[in-house]
């Protein structure tokens, strides 16, 4: 039983998957658990993000909308898919955001913020309207006003000009955890990160009963 569904990116490329996945304990493809680096207190600081698995938000998770169907999500993924080209995703690089660690690009190109609007919008009409309590869990008191306007009109507070791809490493973290961890996440990607890459398909994820999200469909974008 699937309770949200998600757009994400995950990366074709068997050794950046291999790594993530083993950085944060989990094969979202497979659903099975991975060995991670025996890195003091990794455990614990992956716990969060490795329910989701390895990947970058394109549309964050959500429940059907009434009157659409998984198999019309499934099928909206494939045409989509043909229809968009893909995006230059530069050099990666571990990333302090705010409490967390990520792998961002450096730079982050304009024609990937514009992918990624473009996925949100032609999305929207399979997101049900967020519920009180989803609302509340984004802690909305904490957000500029632009981006309660987004949570409020796409139910998520991070897309367009607020977008900001990153592969999430950690969850929120102390400082001094952060410190300890960044250079040790730089030398475990470190094979991974300086090559040019590409955002060149489109994943379809989902969430099951325990809350852990699934890899369920992925397509090239062929546009």
């Amino acid at each position: 039983m699937i309770k949200r569904h998600a757009l994400y990116f995950a990366p074709a490329d068997a050794g950046l998957w291999q790594a993530g996945s083993g950085w944060l304990g989990r094969d979202a493809a497979t659903g099975r658990p991975v060995g991670q680096p025996a890195i003091a207190g990794l455990a614990a600081a992956t716990a969060a993000p490795r329910a989701y698995g390895f990947h970058a938000t394109l549309k964050a998770p959500f429940r059907l909308a009434a009157g659409t169907t998984p198999g019309a999500l499934h099928a909206a993924l494939a045409e989509t898919a043909a229809r968009l080209a893909p995006a230059p995703l530069p050099g990666l690089a571990v990333t302090r955001l705010g409490r967390f660690l990520a792998l961002c690009p450096q730079p982050q190109p304009a024609a990937l913020t514009r992918l990624a609007a473009e996925i949100v919008t032609r999305f929207e009409p399979f997101r049900a309207p967020l519920s009180a309590a989803e609302t509340a869990r984004r802690r909305p008191e904490h957000l500029s006003a632009r981006q309660r306007e987004l949570l409020a009109t796409y139910g998520y507070p991070f897309v367009f000009e607020e977008f900001r791809f990153h592969m999430s490493l950690t969850g929120d973290l102390d400082a001094e955890t952060l410190d300890r961890l960044a250079p040790l996440a730089q030398d475990f990607f470190a094979p991974h990160l300086a090559q040019p890459r590409w955002l060149d398909r489109l994943c379809l994820f989902g969430e099951d009963e325990t809350g852990r999200f699934h890899l369920l469909a992925a397509h090239a974008l062929s546009g």
